[in-house]
């Protein structure tokens, strides 16, 4: 006979959070502006998430550039930080070069 195991229920988990009151925020106030960090963020815990679709030959290059920086370089990076790295520096070139960026040319092609 499989032994059932005994899991505490909602009650239990959230108990003393009810307490707390929440602080009154206007429905149409928004978000502080934050400051756009300079740089990749690196190894830290992100609180976003998104899914993004590529094709074999995009995964396959991408797997390519981390087997190479870890192999020639001694770098040793995920995949998601070396997304973070491509919007960090497209966000610089932007807002460098404008209307001349090479990244805003190839995205209007």
């Amino acid at each position: 006979m499989p032994r059932r195991v005994s899991l505490p229920g909602a009650d239990e988990l959230f108990r003393g959070q009810a307490e707390t009151p929440m602080p009154d925020v206007p429905a149409s106030a928004s978000p502080p502006p934050t400051k756009v960090p300079a740089g990749p963020t690196g190894r830290i815990r992100h609180d976003e998430k998104i899914t993004v679709y590529v094709s074999t030959e995009e995964l396959l290059n991408l797997e390519q550039i981390r087997l190479r920086l870890r192999a020639e370089y001694g770098i040793n990076v995920d995949r998601g930080r070396l997304v973070r790295v491509a919007i960090g520096m497209l966000a610089d070139e932007l807002q460098t070069g404008g209307d001349d960026s090479a990244a805003l040319q190839r995205l209007q092609q």
